[in-house]
């Protein structure tokens, strides 16, 4: 049992598709939703674009870096802000899960580096290997949704990767010992996944994609998902 809790802080740093915000709430929300009431103590939604001020490391539990549909690449003011303050929650020993462009960012603070997918747009509910097990991650194989562009293209050094996909060599990371990253969304249903693979079908065919195949693959993803749950049993 917890005897003293502080915040459990997410950092947001983008929005879900509208349809999906209207209906299901942001990510922050989706998060929530996913952590089942896991967390005793106070959530502290932080928005990154939006000018959040950034408390000190001791302040909090953990932090939960959200997706976005931004590209780590633009290095906008507020991105460089975000990547000083990972940098700063590493050294300091923070717990930190980060969820697709959060996984992105904590690749890109630590020194690695994030570009365009040379594999191509993975989107859907796709199979991820686990290939070192992890507390986060204990079995061989997981069912999680997927929608992204960018990818860390070179790990930091030191970074040791947890599971893989078939576009996605670096699915899951761990990139420090208190920091671990994954490329999918934990937090995404199969709901909200049709959502996305509905607003992205002519670009998918444009890509040469299955689209209605793989939106009538789309699944709801409980090993993925308890991800978040198991971060959270992991904290202080």
């Amino acid at each position: 049992m917890r005897t003293l809790v502080a915040s459990l802080a997410v950092l947001i740093t983008g929005s879900p598709l509208p349809r999906t915000r209207d209906r299901r709430g942001g990510f922050a929300a989706l998060i929530r939703e996913q952590a089942r009431g896991a967390w005793p103590g106070t959530w502290l939604d932080l928005d990154l674009p939006g000018g959040a001020v950034l408390p000190e490391p001791e302040e909090l539990s953990g932090v939960i870096v959200t997706g976005s549909a931004a590209h780590l690449t633009d290095h906008e003011p507020w991105m460089l802000k975000g990547l000083d303050w990972l940098r700063e929650l590493t050294r300091a020993g923070t717990p930190i899960l980060g969820i697709c462009f959060g996984h992105q960012m904590l690749g890109e603070a630590l020194g690695g580096r994030v570009d365009r997918n040379p594999r191509g747009r993975e989107i859907g509910s796709v199979q991820v290997r686990v290939s070192a097990p992890h507390p986060l991650l204990p079995d061989a194989q997981l069912l999680a949704n997927m929608t992204h562009l960018d990818s860390i293209v070179e790990l930091p050094v030191g970074a040791r990767v947890l599971a893989t996909s078939e576009l996605e060599p670096f699915a899951a990371v761990q990139f420090a010992p208190k920091a671990v990253g994954v490329q999918f969304h934990p937090e995404v249903d199969g709901e909200v996944m049709r959502d996305y693979l509905e607003a992205r079908a002519d670009a998918m065919r444009s890509e040469g994609l299955d689209a209605d195949g793989l939106l009538a693959g789309a699944r709801d993803t409980p090993a993925s998902a308890a991800v978040i749950r198991r971060f959270i049993a992991e904290l202080d």
